[in-house]
């Protein structure tokens, strides 16, 4: 059972970061933007049960749970505090069946651009991200537009696009 350690803010007023004292994965994140994606893991299935949840993002040590706006953050926290509690580790790994995404066909002068691409935004976006509770997933690369889907906080926050952009721009 993991304890709770601690709850954050983040950039995203819909959103909150809890802290964990225990790992619940090593390494691999789980994002969910709705209950019908998260019906294959208990932990993002029990979160999207409590009104007002609309996503789910967690890895390692902490979890980010994003709300509609409607809901009074101290009751909603009392309420998802429940379901975290009661999750263990070996029940997140044991039921979460990831699907592989297929890889998109690109030539080799543009899988070496995604490469570099993704090394920058590992090493200098995604710690900014994954401090303000998100996280976000290359889709895919179509000429010079970069594709990605927010996840977590960032998923609804109105300054993700933004700083990211920029942290890309200055490199």
């Amino acid at each position: 059972m993991p304890k709770i350690a601690e709850i954050e803010n983040t950039p995203n007023p819909n959103a909150k970061k809890f802290i964990l004292k225990e790992a619940l994965t090593h390494g691999l994140a789980h994002s969910y933007d709705n209950a019908e994606e998260a019906r294959v893991d208990p932990l993002a299935a029990a979160l999207f049960a409590i009104p007002h949840v609309i996503n789910v993002y967690y890895t390692d040590r902490w979890l980010t749970v994003t709300q509609d706006g409607n809901a009074d953050w101290s009751a909603l926290l009392k309420q998802l505090a429940v379901p975290i509690r009661a999750t263990t580790p070996e029940t997140v790994q044991a039921a979460v069946r990831r699907e592989t995404k297929p890889a998109q066909a690109l030539n080799l002068v543009d899988k070496l651009r995604l490469q570099q691409i993704t090394t920058l935004l590992e090493e200098r976006v995604l710690p900014a991200l994954v401090n303000d509770g998100g996280g976000l997933e290359i889709v895919g690369l179509d000429g010079n537009r970069l594709l990605v889907h927010y996840q977590g906080a960032c998923g609804t926050c109105p300054t993700a696009f933004a700083g990211t952009l920029a942290a890309i721009e200055s490199q």
